[in-house]
């Protein structure tokens, strides 16, 4: 006697053939399960991105807050803008930048999904010290070990999301990683000077483990504990199998430290081009980011929580809406046939940096907001295309570490630099406090003109670089 169960699951489905006369209900079920599905594996990659962006708002916000508390830092540990540049600047790009290197060796190596899981939770606990510390050597290396857990984020993130997608929507994907940078920084802008706004200016809290604390660095715990949760969510993230790996007589290859920088540097016109170029963006970006609200109180006189929540504003919608369209004309230009397309997006905004010198010389703070959403649009848009650019340009076993040594000359320029020529222009330079417009538009002039050039430099290389590839 045959079961019902045998019988049920034994039912033929008329009109379908495949490679027999028929099949049962159970076999077309799991062959649909089982079959590639491509909409399917592009959803879950969006859901990777997803999940790396909002890493990725979450070590901005780690990083920009500092911004809305110049005046009270400097007040209560007595420093001067320099030193608290090389807070939000030097302390933490130095070493985000040299263990940026040593973990996109890793990443090239090992699971990039575990190395980023244990960077975020690093980050989150080091941004939470920072509520603790006591002296302005404290605070500096609490900063440096923000910026260890910090690197492991964006060069393992970079090869994953390369070996998630097809190279027709890689610099559009790559894009929407790329904006955590400026949503996290608008956002630490904007809620940051809510959170300001509703501190006592003045006095000391009791916060158990940490002691006396100022007020102004409770903060520091309310931005670091999301990303602990952060961390625990990686969980759900599958390792992708890597893509366009170098072979040598059909067998997978793999280099030591010295040949895979021989790889990496084999054009050096067009990687170290598009480098240097978009260093010298992030050089505007982030000396923008970390002196736009103090330039505000003190050019015009807006307390800082009004200048953090307008400049934050304008930075979310100016630099989201500038790298979105930065990958969709990347990957426009690409699928036209112009091999160095993704590099141009970033030769217009070199140009577009130097243009834009004019804006804190506006004696309007409302027209000076206006007019920043060119800059924050412009300069953002390089970075998800020129990055998309360094991916194609290196095989598989070499990208993380390509991507470390592109974040080491980014961040050394942009982060390390950036912050601080405004500052010494203040200080050396000018003299005065109030002439931090001056400095602002130092800062535009050098960034822009070396950003242009770079990426013409780039340009030109890349074009023959991608020929020889």
């Amino acid at each position: 006697m045959v079961s019902k169960s045998k019988i049920f699951f034994n039912i033929r489905i008329p009109y379908i053939r495949i490679g027999k006369p028929g099949f049962s209900l159970l076999d077309f079920m799991t062959r649909i399960v089982t079959m590639p599905d491509t909409k399917l594996s592009l959803r879950y990659a969006w859901y990777v991105v997803a999940l790396l962006t909002l890493a990725n708002i979450s070590s901005f916000l780690d990083r920009q807050i500092l911004a809305l508390l110049v005046p009270f830092i400097k007040r209560d540990m007595h420093l001067s803008d320099t030193k608290v540049s090389l807070l939000m600047g030097l302390s933490f790009a130095m070493f985000y930048t040299i263990f940026g290197i040593i973990i996109g060796r890793l990443a090239d190596r090992s699971n990039r999904r575990n190395i980023i899981m244990a960077g975020v939770a690093v980050w989150s606990i080091m941004t939470s010290l920072c509520a603790g510390v006591k002296n302005y050597m404290q605070f500096f290396l609490a900063r440096m070990g923000v910026g260890v857990g910090e690197a492991t984020l964006s060069p393992s993130g970079y090869s994953m999301i390369a070996d998630y997608f097809p190279k027709r929507k890689l610099a559009i994907a790559m894009s929407v990683f790329t904006l955590g940078i400026f949503l996290g920084s608008g956002l630490a802008l904007a809620i940051g000077a809510s959170l300001v706004a509703n501190l006592p200016k003045e006095g000391t809290i009791h916060i158990p483990l940490f002691g006396d604390i100022y007020y102004w660095q409770s903060l520091f715990l309310i931005i670091g504990s999301p990303g602990l949760v952060i961390s625990l969510l990686m969980l759900t993230v599958k390792e992708p199998i890597r893509k366009d790996v170098h072979h040598i007589a059909g067998q997978r290859s793999s280099f030591n430290f010295r040949e895979s920088l021989s790889i990496i540097f084999k054009h050096p016109g067009a990687y170290l081009g598009i480098c240097i170029g978009t260093a010298f963006t992030a050089f505007i970006n982030y000396g923008m980011s970390a002196w736009m609200p103090t330039y505000l109180n003190r050019t015009f006189g807006w307390s800082m929580p009004k200048a953090g929540l307008s400049y934050g504003l304008v930075l979310c919608a100016g630099s989201v809406s500038g790298v979105l369209w930065g990958g969709w004309l990347a990957d426009k230009l690409k699928s036209k046939g112009i091999s160095n397309g993704r590099v141009r997006v970033g030769v217009i905004a070199g140009v577009a940096g130097l243009c834009c010198s004019f804006i804190p010389l506006i004696g309007n703070p409302y027209w000076v907001l206006a007019a920043v959403l060119l800059p924050s649009f412009f300069l953002a848009s390089p970075m998800g295309a020129c990055t998309t650019a360094i991916q194609e340009l290196m095989p598989n076993q070499v990208r993380a570490l390509a991507s470390a040594v592109f974040l080491f000359i980014i961040n050394m320029i942009g982060m390390g630099m950036g912050p601080s020529i405004v500052a010494i222009f203040t200080d050396y330079v000018f003299h005065d406090e109030k002439a931090i417009r001056f400095s602002l538009v130092a800062l535009f002039i050098i960034g822009g003109t070396l950003a242009s050039l770079f990426y013409v430099i780039g340009y030109n290389a890349y074009k023959k670089a991608m020929g020889k590839v």
